[in-house]
């Protein structure tokens, strides 16, 4: 059992590590490093020592394994570190009133006239913390149900207005 969690720990930090690393938040994901690899030593040795008395041992490894990186995707998912840019195309005369409550609700909101097929169309574009996402969908589904939105993961951000973004050790 102590294998099981202990695995799952240690996985579950590397999963996290990695994912704050790829996001740029260096410093921390360094030091998570220091902790993942201390478990490491500590579980493998007590699973290499004694793996031909008890074979369990590797399958119970390999199954802490497997946890440890739901696990720690389930969390890095419920911190949701980075941003996102959040584009959405809805009808001119809705676009406006989602303008104005998105920008109510302190959101940093682009607006840009666009043709549609049949329609004059408004696309908003707005960058956010992706903590936040789902609550700018909230807002923007209580407008229009029926609204495009597109959301990407952005990388680099400079210049232009937008809420303060949390830093992290980046």
């Amino acid at each position: 059992m102590i294998i099981l969690v202990a695995k799952m720990t240690e996985v579950s930090i590397g999963t996290l590590r990695h994912i704050l690393i790829t996001k740029g938040y260096r410093k921390l994901g360094a030091s998570l490093s220091f902790l993942e690899i201390t478990l490491w030593i500590f579980v493998a040795s007590r699973v290499i020592i004694g793996i031909a008395e008890a074979p369990i041992k590797g399958i119970i490894y390999s199954l802490g394994y497997a946890v440890g990186v739901y696990i720690g995707s389930r969390i890095e998912s419920r911190i949701a570190l980075g941003r996102v840019l959040i584009q959405v195309i809805v009808e001119e005369n809705i676009g406006h009133s989602m303008l104005t409550s998105l920008r109510e609700n302190g959101y940093g909101v682009t607006s840009v006239n666009a043709n549609g097929r049949h329609s004059n169309k408004l696309m908003l574009i707005i960058y956010a913390n992706r903590l936040k996402k789902e609550k700018i969908i909230d807002l923007i589904h209580k407008v229009d149900q029926k609204a495009l939105v597109v959301i990407s993961h952005v990388d680099v951000l400079k210049g232009g207005y937008y809420p303060s973004w949390r830093r992290l050790g980046k």
